[in-house]
Order: C-alpha cells, then sequence, then structure tokens
C-alpha cells in the first residue's frame, strides 16, 4: 500500500510539470500570468483602471485583478513597494512630488513630469509613464451667479470679500504640507471666514445649494459644469501640476515586457476636458466606470496601430 501511495505521488508531481510546461512563453503558471491594477476610491481613477485592464486584456492573454479603493496616492504607493498591486493606474505628479518623494513642490509641468520619472526609477525601480493627456489640479470655484455679481474671475479677485466667505473643501487639504491651506494662506495673504472639511464629492453640490461660497474643486470633475460652477484663475500659480499617468514596477515590466507597449498607448490620448466628460458619466448619470472605460475603448478602437 505504501509503494503504491508513493507511486500515485509520483505520476500526480509527474502531471503537474508536464502540465506547467504548457504555460505561455515567458510564464510559469497562472499566478505569473495575473497582473493587479491598484485604483483609489474616485471615478476618475476606476475608470482609468478599468481601461489599463481592456487595454491589457485586449492585447495579450494575460489575466488583470483589479484591486479597487485603495485610500490615496500613499496607499497605492505602499501596496506597490508591498508587491500587493504591479501598476497603480493614477498617479499625479503634485501629489507624489510631496507624498512619496517629500520633495518641494514643481510648478512647472514637465520639470515634476521628468523628475517623477527619474526618482521613482531611481529609489523604488519603477517607471512612470508619461502622461494620460489630462491634469487633475486644485481648483477654487464659485457659482457662476456669484461670479458674475462680484466679477470674479481670479482667487486674488476672493480677498475683498474673504471675511465672509465660506470654504468648503477636502479634509486633506486643510492639513497638507506645501501645497495646502497654509501654503496658500502665505502665498495669497488671506484667509477665508470659516473653513468646512467635507468629502470632496460633497463639494460641488454645497456650492450649487448656497451653503458654501467657494468649493475646492478637482479640474476634471464633471460636476463643475454639471452645476454651472465657474473655475477661478490661480493667478499666483500657487497649486503644483496634477499631470496623471500609470506608474508600473520594473520587475512586472521585465517579465511583461509587452505592458510598456500598451500602456504608452494611452499617452496623451485623453484631455483634461474629456476626462471632466467621462467622470461626469459617472458621477452624474451613475453609470459604471468599466462601461464608460469599455466605450471610451471600442470609440477609439482601443488605439490599435498607436503607442
Amino acid at each position: 500500500m505504501l509503494k503504491r501511495n508513493h507511486l500515485l505521488i509520483a505520476i500526480v508531481m509527474t502531471v503537474a510539470v508536464l502540465m506547467s510546461g504548457c504555460a505561455l512563453p515567458g510564464l510559469s503558471g497562472a499566478a505569473n500570468n495575473t497582473i493587479k491594477v491598484g485604483t483609489m476610491g474616485t471615478s476618475e481613477s476606476q475608470i482609468m483602471g478599468n481601461m489599463v485592464r481592456l487595454m491589457i486584456e485586449h492585447y495579450t492573454d494575460a489575466k488583470v485583478e483589479m484591486v479597487n479603493n485603495l485610500g490615496s496616492s500613499i496607499v497605492q504607493h505602499q501596496a506597490m513597494l508591498n508587491g500587493d498591486i504591479d501598476i497603480s493606474a493614477t498617479r499625479y505628479t503634485g501629489t507624489d512630488l510631496a507624498g512619496a518623494l517629500a520633495m518641494d513642490p514643481v510648478k512647472n509641468p514637465k520639470e515634476a513630469l521628468t523628475t517623477v520619472k527619474r526618482e521613482f526609477q531611481k529609489r523604488f525601480d519603477q517607471t512612470w509613464f508619461d502622461s494620460y493627456g489630462f491634469a487633475n489640479s486644485y481648483a477654487f470655484t464659485v457659482t457662476r451667479a456669484l461670479a458674475e455679481k462680484e466679477n470674479l474671475n481670479t482667487v486674488s479677485e476672493l480677498q475683498p470679500f474673504v471675511s465672509d466667505l465660506k470654504l468648503g473643501v477636502d479634509n486633506a487639504w486643510l492639513k497638507r504640507k506645501g501645497d495646502g491651506y497654509e501654503g496658500f494662506v502665505k502665498e495669497y495673504g488671506f484667509e477665508f471666514g470659516k473653513t468646512f472639511p467635507m468629502q470632496i464629492g460633497l463639494v460641488y453640490q454645497a456650492a450649487a445649494n448656497g451653503k458654501m461660497d467657494v468649493v475646492l474643486a478637482y479640474t476634471t470633475d464633471g460636476r463643475i459644469s454639471a452645476f454651472d460652477l465657474k473655475v477661478l484663475e490661480d493667478d499666483k500659480h500657487f497649486f503644483p501640476p496634477y499631470d496623471t499617468s500609470p506608474v508600473a514596477r520594473n520587475d512586472v515590466l521585465k517579465a511583461h515586457p509587452e505592458l510598456k507597449e500598451i500602456l504608452q498607448k494611452l499617452a496623451g490620448k485623453i484631455s483634461t476636458e474629456k476626462m471632466q466628460e467621462l467622470n461626469y458619466e459617472a458621477d452624474g448619470k451613475m453609470k459604471e466606470p468599466a462601461v464608460i472605460a469599455k466605450e471610451f475603448l471600442e470609440e477609439h478602437k482601443y488605439f490599435e496601430g498607436e503607442g
């Protein structure tokens, strides 16, 4: 009986070895043929994460596992370092300069992109790709009615009224070093009468309902146009650029060299205005991010022949 058990074990192990030899060239089994794409909880991040997933599935036989709702860029970054994800779908130059790299803000967009590319290669053995084409920057916005009443076009023009104005912002920005509220007060030389921390998704409705006078929004958010808000020009160029790119671990790019060309196909293909439209499909019309991504890529034939 013991010999028969040993024989059975030997047969099972032989079959397993033979089956593993049938894997795709360069891949050593199902686990190595799965690429994990990480996204944050925003519609934007999940739309772009699904675009990355669909592009990979379109051009390769690899399976893609989505790791959604990572809390922030720092959480994404840690997940990359830990090997929990292989690709971060949305990383922002201004965010990671201050966060992962702990560097001073860089105001020139090209210089900011060059810096993160260089530093992520050197410090983390990761590739920061060219921007998708859009920048999700901070922007102070007001209702169109208030803008027309007080003839507001720039942030500086808020100063005469600022002591009476209520500012709605996401809590993270109030505490943020460098390009947060403290830095803003130093640069512009004034503070708002009251600040109200809230979830970023609530600021647009708060402004439209008159509960807030000024809100700090994201330039790619479709609710800016949906709620007829006016973006004020950052006339002192306080906010650094937040151009958006995917980031991939180099060991994954080495194991799957085709990924570089696939991700590069998305570079420069989505403007800030287009991303605003796509975000509104999700946040305003409640369409699933995966559906939005699929429709966009199908419309552009997955950018075949480009890259």
